[in-house]
């Protein structure tokens, strides 16, 4: 869930932290306070657009930064595995800022791309404002939503179909590669068998370029390896050594302490005369014609050549061979092996289909359940012989079937179904995606939220239904929304003030969270407007004890209904 919002010089906010608690948030406050400005903090976090103007007058940025919890361990896996994982605690941070020119995003202080970073966020928030209802519009949109619906009825065969595709996607590369004519095939059959010999021959071994390249290294300085050679062992051949060991040994004559001197000395003697004999071994055994040299040069120069023609390594070199001893064969025989290709290719062909056809009638099957428990939450939002259904279509298969799926209604009376993208208005998709995400509140995945103006356009009965709505969703996520409506605001867990005050002859917005006296004061003043006399007050309080009680009452039936 999101735990924390931190906004610092963004539009009219100087500096503003929120903390979020669980089920419903609910933030109010006069037109203009800046409650939009919050939202958008969020999704400038998150990785929408961002423009220069976003900054504070006199910032030299600004920041807005989002402090997640996480709590299920499936999106913990998902995020580490892209690299990302929440600390120990749960805890995942993202922030953004916002430079005049540039931005910058971070998760957990690193900096990572915007299309990184809302990849990452996919699984985190759902933000729903007029702008984004309009995902409704996409039909990839519209799939998503009822897989996400028949989710355990489909994994299965959607992995199924997956494996299907790309069994067929494989079958189709290998039948196209037998699209060539007969001299095309013998060329490629002769350039088969001269790589083919070519590696055979060169019989490359491993490790085979470091240890030429260290006896070419050698080799080529061997006469001056034998020069060095000759001068070390006139050295060690001097008279000093052994005109020592006579002086040390009349000494110890004298003084028997001496003596060990004189016996290490004479090991000293044995080792120069042994390093001697190997030197001498060394000079006598070296080429110096240079024929050892002239041929490790011309092996090494093989070696090379073979391995940048054919992949750089000895290993790979051998898996280039097996590839091109497949290949010779496959065109030595190639009749039949095209007749098995193309087989091969209608066999898949096949399986893919069928796969695709079980996964389609599965979906038809959701989708009926999907809009008709869509359809029963529209009409208690005050939609009037509203007609919700999914039209469901063909296309050539692909990795997630073979289906186009179109969400069609007809939101008012004596209207015929249309795509939803001509039958709904904004706020009427404002109220399709509230009735979408109650019929999905205990299937959907993302922990957290957002509704911003879902309450466009609606007021009474409509207001209350949404709120119960809210309720709903916000029993099995995080709901955070803004709202201009008491009878939406009275449903809160958390109750948060956005208010607009003038500090240094500028407008700045402060976000506040309220208690239970001052959340029923800022319901009176939602009641009332400017005025708030002791009767709205206590119509406010009565409000928020009768939102209580149904809270109690719908989360103890939703509950019920999980259990």
């Amino acid at each position: 869930m999101l735990a924390e919002l931190n906004v610092k010089d963004i539009a009219l906010i100087r500096k503003a932290s929120v903390t979020f608690g669980e089920g419903l948030n609910i933030l109010t406050g006069e037109t203009g306070a800046g409650k939009s400005v919050v939202i958008g903090s969020a999704m400038l976090a998150l990785g929408a657009k961002a423009r220069g103007d976003m900054i504070r007058k006199g910032a030299e940025y600004g920041y807005a930064e989002l402090i997640f919890f996480i709590k299920d361990q499936g999106e913990k896996e998902r995020l580490a595995a892209m690299g990302y994982a929440p600390d120990e605690d749960g805890q995942l941070v993202i922030s953004r800022k916002i430079m005049p020119q540039r931005s910058q995003s971070q998760i957990n202080g690193e900096t990572v791309t915007l299309s990184r970073l809302r990849e990452v966020c996919t699984g985190l928030i759902d933000i729903y404002g007029q702008d984004e209802h309009r995902s409704l519009m996409s039909e990839d949109e519209h799939l998503r939503i009822l897989d996400g619906f028949i989710a355990d009825e489909i994994r299965e065969l959607k992995r199924e179909t997956s494996e299907a595709y790309d069994a067929y996607r494989e079958a189709l590369r290998k039948e196209r590669s037998f699209d060539m004519d007969e001299s095309e095939r013998l060329r490629e059959q002769e350039l088969c068998r001269y790589e083919i010999d070519e590696i055979v021959t060169a019989d490359i071994k491993d490790g085979e370029e470091e240890e030429l390249s260290r006896r070419y290294r050698r080799l080529s300085n061997l006469r001056s390896v034998v020069e060095d050679l000759s001068r070390a062992a006139e050295y060690l051949r001097g008279p000093g050594c052994a005109e020592a060991m006579d002086e040390i040994r009349e000494a110890a004559r004298y003084d028997a302490e001496l003596t060990h001197l004189y016996e290490e000395l004479s090991d000293a003697d044995g080792i120069v005369a042994s390093v001697l004999r190997e030197i001498d071994g060394y000079i006598d055994d070296a080429d110096i014609d240079g024929r050892l040299l002239a041929e490790t040069e011309e092996r090494l120069e093989l070696v090379r050549r073979m391995e940048q023609k054919y992949g750089g390594s000895c290993e790979r070199i051998r898996a280039y061979l097996k590839k091109r001893e497949e290949r010779l064969e496959l065109l030595s025989d190639y009749e039949n092996q095209k007749n098995a290709a193309e087989k091969e290719r209608e066999a898949c062909r096949k399986r893919l289909e069928e796969a695709c056809e079980k996964l389609s009638s599965k979906r038809r099957e959701g989708a009926e359940r999907l809009c008709r428990e869509v359809t029963s939450e529209l009409l208690e939002l005050n939609f009037s012989d509203v007609v919700f259904e999914m039209d469901i279509r063909k296309k050539e298969p692909g990795r997630d079937g073979a289906d186009i799926a179109v969400f069609m209604a007809a939101l008012n009376p004596g209207e015929d179904p249309k795509p939803l993208m001509e039958a709904a208005s904004g706020g009427e998709l404002s109220r399709v995606m509230l009735a979408i995400k109650t019929v999905l509140a205990e299937t959907d995945d993302i922990a957290t939220l957002i509704f911003d103006e879902i309450d466009t356009g609606i007021s009474g009965r409509t207001a209350q239904k949404v709120s119960e709505k809210l309720c709903l969703i916000s029993s099995a996520h995080q709901v955070i929304c803004i709202t201009h409506l008491p009878q939406i605001a009275a449903m809160a867990d958390c109750h948060y003030l956005i208010s607009k005050s003038e500090q240094d002859g500028r407008n700045v917005t402060d976000i506040e969270l309220l208690q239970d006296e001052e959340s029923v004061a800022e319901l009176a003043r939602m009641l009332s407007g400017a005025e708030v006399t002791q009767s709205v007050y206590e119509n406010a309080r009565e409000m928020k004890k009768l939102a209580a009680e149904l809270k109690e009452r719908k989360r103890a039936g939703s509950l019920m209904v999980q259990k």
